[in-house]
């Protein structure tokens, strides 16, 4: 029975909980819970009241403990090496997209492209009983034990774009090789001999990759590699300009530079503008990676787009067949295809879109 002239409820500074629905109605905890969960064996009146009532006190539901009580917290965790980067906001972007539509939460990690913070993403993560994570690595990221501790409790892991291939994930992959070897192909079609390529850390893998590419398309067509037109960095905002100076310092500078991260590529440009160095005639420009700023900048950007939003999408749909079927799912990899864009920045005189 539910009490009568109840006083107009107060609004504590605690969580609100179930009992205390109950207790402010005089019911049991139980009627209040299948009110709630809007099961059918409860008078219409009953639940009326304590739907109203709980609006009242300013009832929010424990999710997580609903959820851990079935199994499940329905939240996925994503870690992502640089929030700042055009390319991870897009990733983003697509994973949202799909938590939203499928009913899952996300929880996002950032660990600033450290190998320590990584780790520690890990095991917020865990704590927080997520179903299962997205994770690119860090540039730092050279071990792997995290990984390998998360895949032995049996929580499903799918890596992005930073992959490490010998741990047993499923992994979403972009085309570095191809893309790299695109580029450069590109730059010797508009009649550049030397190249340069502004490259991250040797041991992170889509650099050696895209290095490898950028090697076979010189092969291809039989020019001569020349190592003092490679350069490792750590793909920082603000090295562009050191880059380029050390290129137009060399006895025999490039007319042409092949940047492993679009931004990086955009860097040089501006630089380049401001010595008075004609793009692309005297210099040709091109990037991995397509965003706003490389379509606006002036001249726009050849770029090679790995179209990170679509990544996004994949990888949260592969990760949730993988939480679904946890005991017969067998990882795999991916890949998603990408696009060359040809642009002003490596269009010599004479040539056309």
């Amino acid at each position: 029975m539910l009490k009568s002239n109840q006083p107009q409820p107060t609004k504590s500074n605690n969580p609100i909980t179930i009992v205390d629905v109950a207790n402010f109605l005089g019911v049991s905890i139980s009627t209040v819970s299948r009110a709630l969960n809007n099961k059918s064996d409860i008078n219409q009146k009953t639940k009326d009241a304590i739907i109203q009532a709980a609006i009242d006190l300013d009832y929010k539901p424990n999710f997580l403990a609903q959820s851990l009580n079935k199994g499940s917290t329905h939240t996925i965790g994503v870690i992502v090496p640089d929030v700042g980067h055009p390319f991870f906001a897009s990733v983003l972007a697509g994973i949202q997209q799909v938590a939203n539509n499928t009913g899952y939460r996300i929880i996002v990690c950032h660990s600033n492209e450290s190998y320590r913070i990584e780790v520690l993403n890990t095991e917020t993560l865990m704590a927080c009983r997520v179903d299962g994570i997205l994770i690119s690595h860090s540039k730092e990221t050279t071990e792997f034990d995290h990984i390998k501790k998360i895949t032995e409790k049996g929580i499903p892991v799918v890596q992005y774009d930073r992959v490490n291939s010998e741990l047993n994930t499923s992994n979403i992959i972009h085309q570095d090789f191809k893309g790299a070897f695109n580029l450069v192909e590109h730059l010797i079609s508009q009649g550049c001999r030397r190249i340069g390529v502004m490259s991250g850390p040797k041991e992170m893998q889509i650099c050696k990759t895209r290095i490898e590419g950028y090697k076979a398309a010189l092969q291809k067509h039989g020019i001569e590699i020349n190592n003092d037109y490679i350069v490792h960095s750590n793909i920082s905002y603000g090295e562009g300009e050191q880059i380029l100076n050390y290129f137009i310092g060399l006895e025999n500078p490039p007319d042409g530079i092949f940047a492993i991260v679009n931004r990086n590529a955009i860097e040089m440009m501006k630089a380049a503008k401001e010595k008075g160095i004609k793009i692309p005639d005297e210099l040709a420009f091109a990037g991995f990676g397509d965003d706003i700023l490389a379509q606006y900048f002036e001249p726009p950007l050849t770029v090679y787009n790995h179209f990170p939003t679509r990544i996004g999408e994949i990888a949260i749909r592969m990760l949730i067949e993988n939480i679904n079927n946890k005991s017969n799912f067998n990882p795999y990899s991916k890949i998603v295809e990408g696009e060359l864009i040809i642009r002003k920045s490596s269009l010599k005189k004479g040539s056309c879109l």
